[in-house]
């Protein structure tokens, strides 16, 4: 049992979750993690209790990308529609979690909804190619591609191309960081900025917070190595810095950076420590804290602070400066 302190709606949701998903992620074969990328949650009482997806004056519009080494990943663009919904010209290309190997877009489809509901964006949902089919670099290129794509088609969706953001979480948070260090290190149009949910950025795990929860109940020290091992194809791999950006040597000329870490969760110092290097390039960051949560609360709009969580997300994607103090949630 944690000794850290859960909520009752904490365990309620952590309830719901376990329901939706039975076995450990790390002890997930082949056959269950197909299970769950296949499984059609949309009609599912945990699922709708969990996300509560917002459906209504959403619509959402599906795409295939075309990658270059001949193969294509789907894509779905959510838009909110209402009498102002013509001044709604930004975008967020979304790269969702799961570690590289889950990736449920009942799931993912259900927080891009609630994200374009929240910051009045577009939004993009990636559904990249997976490990361990897939593995490193194979994900970070289909994004990559997709950031491309997305740049192409910005004018028929009447987006600003200065106005493209890159979200992600966890894994996802890691794809947008190397998705950003692509584009600047290939000069193509920089994204507007990152907003980095819970992101692994040190894939070493070496970390102060993996050891004091490395038995997290959303993402355990048994999940993490599950995940890398899935995702590396040989050990060298996680020197990469764009499998492990802390490591990367210049952190400079990136898009200005919005970082939420939850409090209770071991990537805690993953998120500090990113935001540090970040800092010392004179990158532009902030560093919000979300105190009280375990990793991965924020997809649910029942957790704590969710909304003034969002709010912080609606403002940095309405152009609000980073240059604010940091804060703490």
């Amino acid at each position: 049992m944690p000794d850290f302190y859960l909520s009752p709606m904490t365990l309620k949701l952590l309830k719901y979750r376990e329901r939706l998903f039975h076995k450990p992620v790390w002890a997930s074969g082949a056959a269950a993690i197909n299970e769950y990328n296949s499984a059609d949650f949309k009609k599912r009482r945990d699922f709708k209790k969990l996300y509560r997806p917002v459906e209504r004056h959403i619509t959402a519009e599906s795409f295939i990308i075309p990658m270059p080494d001949g193969q294509a990943i789907g894509a779905y663009l959510f838009r909110r529609h209402s009498r102002k919904s013509d001044t709604q010209n930004s975008l967020i290309v979304y790269f969702h979690e799961g570690g590289w190997v889950f990736g449920n877009m009942d799931v993912y489809c259900a927080i891009c909804s609630n994200i374009c509901n929240t910051t009045g964006s577009m939004v993009l949902a990636v559904d990249y190619r997976l490990a361990p089919a897939f593995r490193f670099p194979v994900p970070v290129e289909d994004c990559y591609n997709a950031y491309l794509w997305a740049l192409q088609g910005a004018r028929y969706w009447k987006v600003d191309p200065s106005r493209i953001y890159l979200m992600g979480s966890c894994a996802g948070g890691n794809l947008a960081i190397a998705v950003s260090r692509l584009a600047r290190d290939g000069k193509v149009t920089m994204p507007a900025g990152l907003v980095l949910i819970e992101p692994i950025t040190d894939c070493r795990l070496r970390t102060d917070s993996l050891e004091k929860y490395r038995d997290n109940p959303m993402l355990s020290e048994k999940d993490l190595n599950f995940f890398i091992s899935s995702y590396m194809r040989e050990p060298k791999d996680i020197l990469d810095p764009l499998f492990s950006p802390l490591l990367a040597i210049d952190n400079s000329r990136l898009p200005e950076t919005l970082i939420i870490a939850a409090e209770i969760d071991p990537l805690f110092d993953d998120a500090k420590l990113y935001s540090e290097v970040l800092m010392a390039a004179d990158t532009p960051v902030r560093f919000m804290v979300c105190e009280g949560r375990l990793h991965g609360m924020l997809n649910y709009p029942s957790s704590h602070n969710w909304a003034g969580t969002m709010e912080e997300v609606t403002q940095f994607v309405n152009g609000r400066s980073v240059s604010t103090p940091n804060l703490k949630s």
